[in-house]
């Protein structure tokens, strides 16, 4: 996806460095007292996060699609949003630190890139002799939002999991003619099979394989992971980030709907669940079913801009050189299929956390040791565009950045926090968990895969994903909006954030 980037910088750091703003600062900071961090934490309002994602979950942003106008609006809002900090100085502050500009600068970030929409009213049918179903869009089926447009009927063939390996001897398009076919694969991989593959391996090789489509779900077994991340057999917004040769018309259909394929299967009683104990040995099993599948949207491509938003509140000498980034992603999904994917969760609630940590040292009586970037990326759902464009193009060099924090899912689940950590020993995120009152809540992993950290890992700079802990029920789906967020798991996440960038700032 990175080949759509072609990212400009609105201002760059060494002219900004240059500026009067920007002069190192004799003034010793109180910020790395523990006095400051819990009257600070006490700052925290869960109501004014809570506003903050009803405004950008609302019918105003439509859904933040990347590239988009709403995505554009809901930049200049936390751009908006951002310029207030500077400005708005508290007058109970002495007038030395009233005149200390924090944060002192903000930048935009842009690169061109594709906005993807099915249209309204997709259909997809499935036909068995005199028998028609016709699947109910967002509950049964969804187009997979990068596909392209469909006008097609084929036969449905299972092909497992849709893997080809034969140093593993797997191959599940063996014995079986594809061509002309849809083929339904089921997603991920057995927990045996130890080789990455993605959905992307799996689309091009149903089209090398002559297929004119898929049909994607979930198995009825579910991993370890998708366990821990509430994973259903509803459909949810999904991008292929498949190359355009390799695309085909695809689409996620709920569990329940592939096992009514696979009941159709000639000569066969297998059940989904039986097939995926096989597969899951793993071992190949596929089929020809009698199901034949009728697929017709409309998939409309524009090309947009995508906009990083960013704040910088700088350090005292002699380490402002050295910046803690804390970044948050704002686009979601949009309009898709006449659905709205208000995105309240995902991740609304991480930029109203961004905007709140912010807030909350722009209005410490003085500069911590270390810079904090405050970094709001859009194009994350369409592969990490924006963290990837950042890391191509930093405004503070990855070798200066001593680590990253990345907040995602920040309002639902069962009130722990989930904590994955790489490049920083773990006891380092138990601490700020101690120190925010939550250790009783933090559960701190390794590597958390997904999100706009990764970019930063792959480059060698050490990172932080907080997650809140538990099942977030509506992941990618449209029923996640501001009604289900809870203040109190919020506010949970903004004082962790803060404590934990508190901590990595003023350390020695």
């Amino acid at each position: 996806m990175t080949r759509f980037l072609t990212g400009c910088l609105v201002c760059c750091l060494s002219a900004c460095l240059a500026s009067p703003l920007f002069a190192g600062s004799s003034l010793d900071s109180t910020l790395s007292s523990p006095g400051w961090i819990s009257t600070a934490l006490e700052q925290i309002s869960a109501e004014r996060m809570l506003a903050d994602i009803r405004t950008l979950s609302g019918p105003t942003y439509k859904g933040r699609l990347t590239g988009s106008a709403e995505d554009e609006a809901s930049a200049t809002f936390v751009a908006n949003r951002f310029s207030e900090l500077r400005l708005n100085r508290s007058p109970a502050l002495p007038p030395e630190s009233r005149t200390n500009p924090l944060p002192q600068r903000e930048w935009k970030q842009t690169a061109s890139v594709p906005t993807r929409t099915i249209a309204e009213k997709p259909l997809l049918e499935l036909v068995l002799s005199q028998q028609r179903l016709t699947l109910h869009g967002g509950s049964q089926f969804l187009p997979v939002l990068d596909s392209p447009s469909a006008d097609i009927r084929g036969r449905v063939v299972f092909v497992g999991y849709g893997i080809v390996d034969p140093s593993q001897g797997i191959d599940d398009y063996a014995g079986q003619d594809v061509r002309n076919a849809i083929v339904l694969f089921l997603r991920g991989k057995p927990d045996s099979y130890a080789t990455p593959v993605s959905h992307a391996d799996k689309e091009r090789l149903a089209k090398q394989h002559g297929a004119i489509g898929y049909l994607t779900a979930t198995g009825p077994i579910l991993s370890a992971y998708e366990r821990r991340r509430g994973v259903t057999g509803t459909p949810s917004a999904y991008y292929s980030s498949t190359v355009s040769e390799n695309q085909l018309p695809g689409a996620w259909i709920s569990t329940e709907t592939a096992e009514w394929i696979l009941a159709q299967a000639a000569s066969t009683d297998a059940t989904l669940r039986g097939l995926q104990e096989t597969l899951n040995r793993p071992s190949s099993r596929s089929m020809r079913t009698d199901a034949v599948a009728e697929m017709k949207w409309r998939s409309l491509v524009k090309t947009g801009t995508l906009f990083n938003i960013m704040s910088i509140i700088r350090g005292y000498a002699p380490n402002d050189d050295e910046t803690v980034l804390v970044g948050a992603h704002r686009d979601h999904f949009g309009q898709q299929a006449g659905l709205l994917f208000a995105g309240a969760d995902d991740n609304a609630s991480g930029t109203a956390v961004l905007l709140e940590v912010a807030r909350v040292f722009a209005l410490a009586p003085a500069a911590p040791k270390r810079s904090v970037l405050f970094l709001s990326f859009s194009g994350e759902e369409q592969g990490l565009l924006g963290s990837r464009l950042y890391v191509d193009q930093p405004i503070v060099p990855l070798s200066n950045t001593i680590g990253m924090i990345n907040v995602d899912h920040a309002g639902t689940g069962n009130g722990r926090l989930t904590v994955g950590v790489t490049g920083f020993e773990k006891t380092m995120a138990q601490r700020a968990g101690e120190t925010a009152g939550l250790s009783d809540k933090l559960d701190v992993f390794g590597y958390f895969p997904g999100g706009d950290h990764v970019p930063f890992k792959e480059a060698g700079v050490p990172t932080v994903a907080v997650v809140s802990g538990g099942v977030h029920p509506h992941f990618h789906q449209p029923s996640d909006t501001v009604e289900t967020v809870n203040p109190e798991i919020l506010r949970s996440v903004a004082r962790y954030v803060l404590t934990l960038t508190w901590q990595l700032a003023n350390e020695p």
